[in-house]
């Protein structure tokens, strides 16, 4: 008897948040789609069994600063099958799309618009062609520091927002927002950038402004702006990672958001379960004169990512950020094993009703600094990266869902499939074939055993890939097998808009 699908997932626990269906069942699958579901479907050409595993939609991740072979296969393994650039985006975006086409992508891809490096061409002429990778780019330039520091005249901001506007024009998913790295953009260019990503009906997604917990300037006043942003443009804005740039004051932020929300405002938010943020070592907000003041951090919080090196000093961490602004670093705003206190306040973000779980996987670096975009499986060992580009959605599922069971199973999925594509779906129509175990629908599936999915990446070994993750499929193509990559999967395809 011939077979009639490709491939049949069997005995699995089927479950699908949109729908609530939750059963015992099979899923088969014809190409890159979802055929059928049910019981005792016909045969496929491969079989895979399920048998005590939970099948449900691959997970997507608005907030992947990745985007690359490496850090798609250790996402594959903490069950991502969508990986976006939405916080920092890029641009061009039109060559950005080019250029992963033509690596091969394991997940799905996509970006926003990167608003940041619109302000650097037009208040800095910072040249395009070296924002290919654009977190990098943003650390690279500090040498003008006009795109940072300074607010746009109303020509400059007119100029920016035409630039959004036409990266949208393009496909770009939305407009990445990382305000906290330009701090001394003025509220008009914010508005008319907000209204352009308005008149493309997509979302903005924003490190917001200020990282402190005192006023003026405090985080929360951030959070009023996002809020003022929502109500005076009627702009869907997305806050990323509410954990690190809510610092200590996380309860007071959580707030602030609800009320907002209960109002109707088109405000979304997303965490990730550890108090240790990421970025590069010349982001402003680390090196003002105040920064153990107004955030309760020291700077021997902060260390780098390759070597894991402490500060010792303002004047320590400056010099480095001078000579390596592009160096990542890490820096523990939490202190999560000796404050109980603190847990709580991790856990108020990660736990927000309705919110996403973003992993802001940060890129694979060498020991020298520079990215790692090798093939080379398992990862080399002296690669680092924060634990988070490995173990974000594991790390979520096992402490909040299993271990301490503050998340049901059926929320907790959602918080990593439908609940982040609902952010994106009006403007990027391809998203609603996704993040759904439907017939019909685009075959991005995962199979976990929830009793062994974990998260194994730390501190001290990062490149250590998540298990429990017996099998992905990405578009109908397994990228996982039997809990074993396959080396030769490029089934990424890009999504825009």
């Amino acid at each position: 008897m011939s077979a009639q699908y490709d491939i049949v997932i069997r005995n699995g626990r089927v479950m699908d948040p949109e729908t609530g269906r939750d059963e015992v069942a099979d899923v088969a699958i014809k190409g890159d789609t979802i055929a059928a579901i049910g019981q005792g479907l016909g045969a496929g050409e491969t079989e895979l069994d399920a048998s005590g595993k939970i099948v449900c939609p691959g997970f997507i991740d608005l907030h992947g600063h990745g985007q690359s072979i490496p850090a798609d296969r250790m996402q594959a393994f903490d069950g991502v099958t969508t990986s976006l650039e939405l916080e920092v985006g890029a641009m061009p975006v039109g060559p950005w799309y080019d250029l992963q086409a033509e690596r091969g992508r394991v997940l799905n891809y996509g970006a926003a618009a990167a608003w940041i490096i619109a302000r650097m061409a037009v208040m800095t002429d910072f040249p395009l062609e070296e924002c290919v990778e654009p977190l990098m780019a943003m650390g690279n330039a500090s040498k003008d520091t006009r795109w940072s520091t300074d607010a746009a005249t109303n020509e400059q901001a007119h100029a920016i927002a035409d630039m959004v506007a036409a990266e949208l024009a393009d496909g770009a998913i939305g407009v990445g927002i990382p305000n906290g790295y330009a701090m001394g953009t003025g509220i008009k260019e914010l508005v008319w950038v907000c209204d352009a990503a308005k008149a493309a009906d997509c979302a903005t997604f924003t490190h917001v402004a200020f990282a402190r917990n005192t006023d003026p300037q405090s985080a929360v006043e951030a959070y009023v702006r996002i809020i003022g942003l929502a109500g005076a443009t009627g702009c869907d804005m997305h806050i990323c990672h509410l954990n690190s740039t809510s610092l200590l004051d996380i309860e007071h932020a959580v707030t602030v958001l609800k009320k907002a929300q209960d109002q109707g405002l088109p405000v979304t938010v997303e965490a990730y379960p550890y108090g240790t943020g990421s970025t590069v070592a010349s982001a402003s907000f680390l090196r003002s004169e105040n920064f153990t003041d107004v955030t309760g951090s020291q700077y021997s919080d902060i260390e780098t990512v390759r070597n894991r090196r402490r500060f010792t000093s303002r004047e320590d961490f400056l010099e480095v950020g001078d000579e390596s602004p592009s160096e990542l670093i890490m820096w523990h705003f939490l202190n999560i094993a000796e404050k109980p206190e603190h847990q709580d306040l991790l856990d108020m973000s990660v736990t927000y009703p309705g919110g996403a779980i973003g992993s802001d996987a940060m890129p694979w670096i060498k020991p020298d600094g520079s990215l790692y975009t090798g093939e080379e499986w398992p990862l080399p060992s002296d690669v680092s990266a924060h634990p988070r580009s490995a173990g974000c959605f594991t790390k979520f599922i096992r402490d909040y869902v299993r271990e301490r069971q503050l998340v049901p199973l059926m929320e907790g999925i959602a918080k990593c499939t439908i609940i982040p594509a609902s952010v994106i779906e009006k403007g990027t129509p391809q998203i609603a074939r996704k993040a759904r175990l439907q017939e019909g629908m685009d075959a991005d599936i995962l199979v976990f055993d929830l009793e062994r999915l974990t998260d194994k990446s730390d501190f001290s070994n990062m490149v250590q890939p998540s298990e429990g993750v017996e099998h992905l499929l990405v578009n109908g193509a397994p990228v996982i097998r039997d809990g074993l990559l396959v080396e030769e999967a490029r089934p990424g395809r890009a999504i825009r808009r």
